[in-house]
């Protein structure tokens, strides 16, 4: 069963790999291809095991405490060479947890959950479980109109928010994220994420290192390669359906 897993992930991965590569090569783009953050939440760590063997470095969880409990069953040294991103929605009573191992927060959203994250992260510094501050990507709503957004705070409210992240001790601006609207036409979608890297442009003035785009997922990633994203958050794709809940 195992054997088959690893090939069944190794064949969906090499898809989505020529995926990046072609919509990379028709954007005319050269330099680093996106990062893909394959995202494992709903499925054990032993998938995490077999994509970490394919050369994945970056896996992107979205559940605690599922993704707390998986992360601390990871063998030591593949989790000391993994980069593990909390990419959903985080409650504030949950981020201090979340804070102590993840490496990445994709989708902060507002300073109260900046204060909780900063006290999370501080809190595993002091008790030798991290070294580094953590890193932080700004949620950004990109709904317009009538059409809703997905999470993430307002575009006017980024700046306020990053000084809030650049202001902690434990916590280091990478750049900004975004899921694309329901239902969207794909030059729509495409508007959606240039918007987006509009978003990080603007920041970078104030806060040059906050240079990565997240956007992009198992259905638009060739859209988000195009607009200039520099990470992909791909699910589906590669690991399957959502298996059965117990």
């Amino acid at each position: 069963m195992g054997g088959d897993r690893a090939t069944e992930l190794a064949s969906a991965l090499e898809t989505v790999r020529r995926r990046v590569d072609t919509a990379w090569a028709d954007a005319g783009r050269d330099g680093q291809r996106p990062t893909l953050v394959v995202v494992t939440k709903f499925f054990p760590g032993s998938d995490v095991e077999l994509l970490a063997g394919l050369g994945v470095t970056d896996i992107g969880e979205s559940r605690d405490p599922e993704a707390g409990d998986k992360v601390a069953g990871l063998p030591g040294q593949l989790r000391a060479d993994l980069r593990v991103h909390f990419v959903g929605q985080l409650q504030t009573n949950k981020a201090r947890r979340v804070a102590r191992y993840a490496d990445v927060v994709q989708s902060v959203d507002r300073a109260r959950l900046v204060r909780a994250l900063e006290r999370g992260r501080e809190e595993a510094v002091d008790e030798g479980e991290q070294e580094d501050p953590l890193g932080v990507l700004l949620q950004v709503d990109l709904g317009e109109g009538e059409q809703a957004g997905r999470g993430g705070a307002a575009p006017d409210e980024v700046a306020a928010l990053a000084e809030d992240v650049a202001a902690a001790r434990w916590l280091e601006l990478r750049g900004v994220m975004a899921i694309a609207p329901l239902d969207l036409a794909p030059d729509d979608t495409r508007r959606a994420f240039d918007r987006l890297v509009g978003l990080r442009e603007q920041l970078r003035q104030a806060h040059p290192r906050a240079t990565w785009v997240s956007a992009g997922m198992s259905g638009d990633l060739e859209i988000a390669v195009a607009a200039g994203a520099t990470h992909l958050r791909v699910g589906s794709a590669i690991l399957g359906s959502r298996p059965p809940q117990r």
